[in-house]
């Protein structure tokens, strides 16, 4: 199996395990930081976005994806990871540039810490009220 391949494959099972934990842990855990009046907006965005560095991988879901905080340190962006608050540092080539995130605020799309513990971003979106 090529590179390429193997990395697709992870994706899919990785969603699918995430989408299946957040749930079992209940409806309100897969969608905590959205307000209920912007559900439906981030599910369209979420299930139409793709990896800025790979568009033939998606980014995932809204058990992936999620509005967060942000902080600069040295020029770099860090991104609030929801699960345990932690800033993770966002790839440049992470950073979505080609279309406008859906409510204005800043957006992530990471695994858990406990199934990816290097700190993985899958997609980032920018807020403009940032």
């Amino acid at each position: 199996m090529n590179r390429s391949c193997k990395l697709l494959c992870s994706i899919v099972l990785f969603c699918s395990t995430a989408t299946i934990q957040a749930q079992e842990t209940g409806n309100g855990a897969v969608h905590r930081q959205h307000p209920p009046q912007d559900q439906a907006l981030h599910e369209k965005f979420y299930s139409t976005w793709r990896m800025p560095d790979n568009p033939s991988l998606s980014c995932c879901n809204s058990a992936d994806c999620y509005p967060t905080d942000i902080k600069y340190v040295d020029g770099q962006i860090y991104a609030r990871r929801r699960e345990d608050g932690r800033y993770i540092r966002v790839p440049p080539q992470k950073v979505e540039q080609n279309r406008d995130n859906p409510d204005g605020r800043s957006h992530l799309c990471a695994p858990p810490p406990a199934l990816s513990p290097l700190d993985s971003v899958y997609c980032f979106a920018l807020g403009g009220a940032t």
